[in-house]
């Protein structure tokens, strides 16, 4: 088995993801970035980084989920940290919202599920070692109007957590999930000011937090906190305790 352990981050190209792809290659690893649409980003952090490979697949699209995970296998003979960070919000009230977007959110989830099924047998199960880590939401617990499939999705996400790690018990497997706030990324640009100001009053540190500020807690989780599994971590400025 190759020396060097190895992560996969999915949405690695921007935002959060490409944070904990930064904060995992500085900690050591060798970086798998997925990517559905960002490919010249992705190309770029790869070449920063320096270390790593690339995969891109729609998780959506299962087919594509199992093309992923056999690229994996093709490209590393191990994984040791799988950060399940891809995301989609598609927002609408419920009476304006159609099926077809409800289940467009809910498929990636379905294929986060996939994935990890995939590499924990492929990798982790056979090495009795290894670290998931599930970037859901603070929406996932608090809820939030215009938003209930994402809200579902991201709470699901920790369920997973909570159940895998029971599942997982007395094989090495630590997962945990990481909750952040409202993070300064792509996803929160286009927040309307008054929006903005209404968030900042909620949140005891008067701000949004930084990508990097997630990705710590990622990093964090990845390589310590052996007595850590089946939580949720929020890092959300306190607006939200859990």
């Amino acid at each position: 088995m190759s020396e060097k352990k190895v992560a996969i981050v999915t949405g690695g190209g921007t935002g959060i993801g490409a944070a904990c792809v930064r904060e995992l290659a500085a900690k050591g690893f060798r970086v798998g970035i997925h990517y559905r649409s960002s490919g010249a980003a992705s190309e770029a952090l790869l070449a920063e980084i320096g270390d790593g490979f690339l995969v891109a697949a729609d998780l959506a699209d299962i087919d594509q989920v199992e093309a992923m995970a056999e690229q994996i296998k093709q490209e590393t003979d191990r994984v040791d940290v799988l950060v399940n960070n891809a995301g989609v919000s598609i927002d609408a009230d419920m009476q304006r919202m159609r099926i077809e977007q409800f289940d467009a959110q809910r498929a990636t989830l379905r294929g986060a599920w996939v994935l990890t099924k995939r590499l924990l047998r492929q990798f982790m199960l056979r090495a009795d070692s290894g670290r998931i880590i599930n970037i859901s939401s603070v929406i996932g617990h608090t809820g939030n109007a215009g938003q209930i499939p994402y809200a579902m999705e991201k709470a699901a996400l920790d369920a997973l957590t909570k159940s895998l790690a029971r599942e997982l018990k007395g094989r090495n497997i630590l997962i945990n999930s990481v909750a952040p706030g409202f993070i300064a990324t792509r996803m929160t640009a286009g927040l309307p000011e008054e929006v903005k100001a209404e968030i900042f009053g909620r949140i005891p540190l008067g701000r949004m937090g930084r990508p990097e500020e997630v990705a710590e807690v990622v990093g964090f989780l990845a390589t310590s906190g052996s007595y850590i599994t089946g939580t949720v971590i929020h890092v959300n400025g306190g607006m939200y305790g859990g």
